[in-house]
């Protein structure tokens, strides 16, 4: 059984990973969150101001790129975490899988159910009171990586990530928190470098949500995902491992 992780060394270990598979998570983010950050871009720049909607076709264009946006944003952030789960616990010996291989292994139906509903619930606790979406935002944080990891359902994910969470409630926000709010200064950061460059225009709105994404999403996922495997063993006392490196194909 791993020794017990307190948050220093819980980012020693996340740091450690996602260097060792920086050459598979990388690539394979930047195939989804580049085409991502375009649609993004496109959806800020679109004119919702405007008053003139006497066109049918304007109003049901709009409708539309604001139901791609949230539907091609939300399947590219599950595809992304799943991924991740899929590769960092796949078999002993295996070769690393490819983007192909990791679609055929996703839950899509549970995964986009419990991102759902965990950011609804925690963005409604953060609305009415700040300290139920905090508590939200922690018990619940591994419910993703439960679906892929163990493949148990949406409430049993949820239930399953209480439990793991239970008694290290502080780990989990002293390591979860940090690089939330991280990434939201690095987006910030690239939106105002970006802007600096291109001015306000589509491709620097590109720019900045694609660097962002590519920059944070692998250490976010990377982190729940070894927070996952560590806890299952610090409350079963077995469960699955995480690879130190991608095999050789």
């Amino acid at each position: 059984m791993p020794p017990r992780l307190t948050p220093l060394a819980a980012y020693g270990r996340i740091g450690r990973a996602y260097l060792r598979w920086a050459r598979t998570l990388l690539p394979l983010a930047v195939i989804i969150f580049v085409p991502l950050g375009l649609i993004e871009s496109i959806s800020i720049h679109a004119d919702l101001d405007s008053r003139d909607f006497g066109s049918g076709l304007l109003v049901l264009g709009l409708f539309a790129a604001a139901v791609a946006l949230v539907g091609t944003s939300l399947v590219g952030e599950v595809f992304y975490s799943g991924a991740v789960a899929v590769s960092l616990t796949h078999g002993d010996g295996e070769r690393p899988l490819t983007p192909l291989e990791i679609s055929r292994h996703l839950a899509y139906g549970r995964l986009i159910a419990v991102d759902l509903i965990y950011a609804v619930a925690t963005i409604a606790g953060l609305a009415l009171l700040v300290v139920p979406g905090v508590l939200v935002y922690v018990w619940f944080a591994l419910a993703g990586p439960v679906v892929e990891i163990e493949k148990r359902g949406v409430r049993k994910a949820f239930a399953r990530s209480r439990r793991l969470v239970r008694g290290r409630f502080w780990l989990l926000l002293a390591v979860l928190a940090p690089i939330e709010l991280g990434g939201e200064a690095i987006g910030a950061l690239a939106s105002s470098l970006s802007e600096s460059a291109l001015g306000q225009t589509i491709w620097a709105e590109w720019l900045a949500a694609s660097a962002s994404n590519i920059a944070v999403t692998p250490f976010f996922a990377v982190a729940a995902v070894l927070l996952t495997v560590e806890l299952i063993w610090e409350k079963d006392g077995r469960g699955p491992r995480l690879h130190s490196a991608p095999a050789r194909p």
